[in-house]
């Protein structure tokens, strides 16, 4: 079986080497199936990200309920990227945390920016996401832009240094060390975030080509929850940073 490669950890190198369809009864992953399981996905997580957002303004305290959903998704994503045979229980789970960390965190961006000049923040972000998935799709599938090796080393590495980026800013958050431009509405800042969120929706073409390349070389069934798990840790990404994009905008008004 060929290796491949993405961006996303979830559907990175060694993805897909050495799986066997024995034992799935002959059922193998499909493009349509990971789609279908990835729309289910969704909508576990509108519907937990609902619960968040309405007890928000309900004056209920849903900051545990956030904790929950940021401390136990990124257990649930671990547990899922090393048992991937799993995938068909953890990911509905990972999508219904996700949604209790969405749906409150969101409920904050709307409550700061209510009274800003962008009072519709979240359904902005919300549209802009889907808006970009499509995009990616359509880009992916006509091959206008291919996964070409050159390509997938490029932003493989690009997110790799995002993330190194992020994770020395949060290091030196917990010493007292604050990064302005990491936070503020600057143009550096805004610059940043637009470079981070282009890098983002480029993983979905990676993601895209993983799952086309599974379902191409027989990987067996439940691999399609994997790849639906996959893009969602896409998507969740890409939205959060358009959101944190927007709020730079609406914090310059």
């Amino acid at each position: 079986m060929a290796l491949f490669q993405s961006g996303n950890p979830a559907l990175g190198e060694k993805t897909f080497q050495g799986l066997s369809i024995a034992g799935t009864g002959g059922e193998v992953m499909t493009a349509q199936g990971t789609m279908r399981k990835l729309g289910l996905l969704l909508l576990l997580m509108m519907g937990a990200a609902f619960y968040t957002w309405s007890g928000f303004f309900k004056g209920q305290n849903v900051q545990p309920l956030m904790w929950i959903g940021v401390i136990g998704g990124l257990v649930v994503a671990l547990i899922i990227t090393f048992k991937k045979e799993w995938a068909g229980y953890l990911a509905p789970a990972y999508a219904l945390l996700e949604g209790l960390f969405i749906g409150a965190i969101s409920a904050v961006f709307h409550y700061q920016f209510a009274d800003s000049g962008m009072p519709g923040i979240i359904l902005n972000a919300v549209g802009l996401t889907m808006g970009t998935a499509v995009a990616m799709f359509l880009l992916y599938n006509f091959r206008i832009i291919k996964a070409t090796e050159r390509f997938k080393s490029v932003v493989i590495t690009a997110t790799m240094g995002i993330a190194i980026f992020y994770g020395i800013t949060m290091l030196l958050r917990l010493f007292g060390v604050q990064v302005p431009f990491m936070h503020d509405s600057s143009w550096l800042g805004i610059g940043i975030s637009l470079f981070v969120v282009g890098i983002a929706a480029l993983n979905l073409i990676l993601d895209f080509d993983m799952i086309e390349q599974g379902a191409a070389n027989g990987a067996p069934k439940y691999m399609e929850w994997y790849g639906a798990f996959g893009l969602m840790v896409t998507l969740v990404w890409l939205y959060l940073e358009i959101l944190r994009l927007l709020s730079r905008f609406a914090s310059r008004d």
